[in-house]
């Protein structure tokens, strides 16, 4: 069984471009994390933890380029890579990406790219390089509401202005609510006092 070649898929929008890799990564990191304000009471051992929001996964790897044989310039190549960091024209934004390789499947934005060149020709052509490759994982609001329906963010909205209650106001938007599916009329506002 030959061995299946790693791809990056690029979508620009109007059109989707595939990047085949010269040489498979030999590993790989997933990283995911959450985020949770810790808030300190007096007369307490401990803070006590509120979880705020889920983190994005970002899938970090190496990618080795050799070009010596062929006596060209890698930077051809390495270029395609480090090129998913511009901005496209139609997007407005680097392209989403989606790096696929058996059964990884990542879709995402690449959101760091460090470039070493480790060999030159005599004339100064470099003609191998290794390039570290962050992705960011990328959902937008539709597949996110997709991801998770029902749920409803709640966002600050803004202070009332009612004498009797000074706290902050918390209330559901209107139009997040129905992007995520819930059936709501009104917004719900949440006084903290």
């Amino acid at each position: 069984m030959a061995l299946k070649k790693a791809m990056i898929i690029v979508d620009k929008g109007n059109s989707k471009e595939n990047l085949e890799v010269l040489f498979n990564p030999s590993e790989y990191s997933l990283d995911t994390s959450n985020s949770y304000s810790w808030n300190t009471v007096p007369g307490m051992s401990m803070p006590i933890g509120q979880f705020i929001s889920g983190g994005t996964t970002s899938l970090t790897m190496d990618f080795f380029f050799d070009t010596y044989e062929k006596g060209t310039d890698v930077r051809d190549y390495t270029r395609k890579i480090s090129g998913l960091l511009d901005v496209e024209s139609e997007l407005h934004a680097p392209p989403i990406c989606r790096f696929v390789w058996g059964s990884l499947d990542f879709q995402g934005v690449v959101e760091k790219v460090t470039q070493s060149f480790t060999m030159f020709l005599d004339s100064g052509i470099p003609v191998r390089a290794k390039l570290k490759v962050t992705f960011r994982s990328w959902h937008n609001k539709k597949s996110s509401c997709r991801r998770f329906p029902g749920i409803l963010p709640i966002v600050r909205s803004r202070r009332c202005s009612s004498r009797a209650n000074s706290s902050g106001c918390w209330r559901l938007r209107n139009m997040k609510t129905r992007e995520c599916g819930a059936k709501l009329r009104r917004p719900i506002k949440l006084i903290i006092r």
